[in-house]
């Protein structure tokens, strides 16, 4: 049965010209995939209300992302205040390359005059989860699949920015009440929406695919000291550098550990430690994917001391380039990576410095071996079945 797609992609225009996040890299493999369609469209909301695009609308927008060539803001987007550069030249573009536009409480009679009878559609950046949304798909004659990716801010509340708990509440409420299904990366998470929901959607557990990026060369300027450990995320509380911090300033003569990442939130006394230095730690906050895998290839180990993870690419990254994992005991890791890491007690400073320390003497010579990371094609498989 042919189905018509509609994929939203709201998130990746407020972010355009941004690097990358693991979500941006999701968002952007559904998109590949469902633009290979004739008759896939896309939808954005903007400032002024929604626009909708045609596959060569969706195709420009992949374009876009891989030149880096945005278009110079329209006059809408530059007047606005509010909106962040990165938004400005998103809603710029997609306004450029509409089929139709509409405003705020307009969207179930554009969706009802452009698509074709039923229709599926896709959000898979936890984005534009509104109730307005969802409805008006809905009595548009849309059936909605929402990728969850976690249910972290409900879980790990006291760690989330200002508003993001009660934000993202809303959002699974809106989810619970008008998806057709969702999709989930790993059974972890599925369980945990088995926890957070009073009735669960139908769903389908799906791998996530992982796009290894093109090794790029690193600067002299950048190259580490050997030998050296990383960790790969945005500096928040939940990704628990400051673990790592505690053994390296214990540590008489360390390696080097680059933290790759940019600066997230509510983590003053982590910036702090780093503002002052601590010898052997190194912050790299604006890598590209090809010079962090570049930088993986050569380190000693991967370390991921997180407090909670959906699915956590950057370990299965690093088992892809055949570096060694050193990641917390989590339920989804333990599934993602199965017998391919070591897990360690997130809280647990001295097995983790007992282990580094171990790492550090016995691989400065050991054979890297690869192993092969789940692909987008047995996801997709997963996911568009059915009619869906």
């Amino acid at each position: 049965m042919t189905v018509e797609r509609l994929i939203d992609v709201s998130r990746l225009v407020s972010r355009a010209g941004l690097i990358s996040t693991g979500v941006d890299r999701v968002e952007f493999a559904y998109l590949r995939q469902i633009a290979m369609d004739t008759q896939a469209k896309g939808l954005a909301r903007t400032a002024l209300g929604y626009v909708l695009l045609d596959q060569a609308g969706l195709t420009a927008l992949l374009q876009a992302d891989q030149s880096g060539d945005w278009r110079r803001p329209d006059v809408l987007s530059r007047w606005n205040r509010r909106l962040t550069d990165a938004a400005k030249r998103g809603q710029s573009f997609v306004r450029h390359h509409a089929i139709a536009r509409c405003r705020p409480n307009g969207l179930r009679g554009m969706l009802s005059r452009q698509m074709s009878g039923t229709f599926v559609y896709y959000n898979v950046g936890h984005s534009n989860l509104s109730q307005r949304t969802l409805a008006a798909i809905s009595l548009a004659g849309g059936r909605s699949t929402i990728l969850v990716h976690d249910t972290i801010p409900l879980d790990l509340p006291d760690m989330q920015r200002e508003g993001t708990v009660k934000a993202f509440a809303r959002k699974l409420a809106n989810v619970e009440r008008h998806a057709g299904r969702i999709v989930v990366s790993t059974k972890a998470v599925a369980a945990d929406c088995a926890y957070h929901f009073d009735t669960v959607p139908d769903q389908v557990v799906a791998p996530l695919g992982v796009d290894l990026a093109k090794p790029e060369p690193i600067s002299p300027a950048l190259e580490p000291k050997i030998p050296y450990f990383m960790t790969v995320g945005t500096i928040e509380p939940r990704k628990n550098h400051a673990l790592l911090l505690d053994i390296w300033e214990g540590w008489e003569d360390p390696p080097t550990l680059l933290i790759c990442g940019r600066r997230g939130w509510k983590n003053e006394k982590v910036f702090a430690r780093l503002d002052a230095g601590i010898p052997g730690v190194v912050e790299m906050p604006n890598l590209t994917d090809g010079q962090i895998a570049t930088l993986l290839r050569g380190a000693e180990a991967l370390l991921f001391p997180s407090f909670a993870e959906g699915f956590g690419l950057p370990p299965v990254e690093a088992q892809a380039l055949g570096t060694p994992v050193i990641v917390s005991d989590l339920p989804a890791c333990k599934e993602v990576l199965g017998d391919g890491a070591v897990y360690l007690d997130p809280t647990d400073r001295y097995a983790w410095e007992k282990t580094l320390k171990k790492k550090n003497l016995a691989v400065a010579n050991g054979t890297k071996m690869a192993r092969t990371p789940p692909d987008w094609d047995t996801h997709f498989k997963l996911v568009f079945t059915d009619g869906w």
